[in-house]
């Protein structure tokens, strides 16, 4: 499957947060060509602020491998990860992190591009227009 194929699979998630009335971002964790954990933002169900999709990801797909590194994973997510969600990602060593739109606002490349480990690969935009229509139709809907 192509990177376009797999945000797809997170524009999924991040529709699901979307309509739970959540802030619409999804996350998928693929290793080995196998989607193996699926996450979106569950902070105002759980009042947890650290209930992003990213963490969600992370905590499934170290369940599934039994273990807390990701090195053979690649981690979709619809927008830029925060500056909490880089330091665990980084923790995690994940190799590759593709994501969509950018967090001007919060995005770690602003405010800590070394979060990740030395060697990740960052792709960005990949399918970022998607991505930021459900963001932006969210919090008009919200004002």
């Amino acid at each position: 499957m192509t990177d376009e194929q797999y945000m797809k699979q997170a524009l999924r998630e991040a529709a699901r947060a979307y309509d739970e009335g959540e802030i619409p971002i999804g996350a998928v964790i693929v290793c080995r060509g196998q989607v193996i954990a699926r996450g979106h933002n569950l902070t105002e169900r759980l009042h947890d602020v650290t209930a992003h999709a990213e963490m969600q990801a992370i905590t499934a797909a170290t369940e599934y491998l039994g273990g807390k590194y990701l090195t053979d994973c690649t981690l979709y997510v619809t927008v830029e990860p925060c500056i909490m969600c880089a330091g665990a990602l980084g923790w995690s060593q994940i190799p590759r992190v593709v994501y969509g739109a950018d967090d001007e606002k919060r995005g770690f490349r602003r405010f800590a591009p070394q979060a990740l480990h030395p060697r990740c690969e960052v792709v960005s935009g990949v399918l970022a227009a998607e991505c930021g229509a459900l963001m932006k139709d969210f919090f008009a809907r919200k004002r």
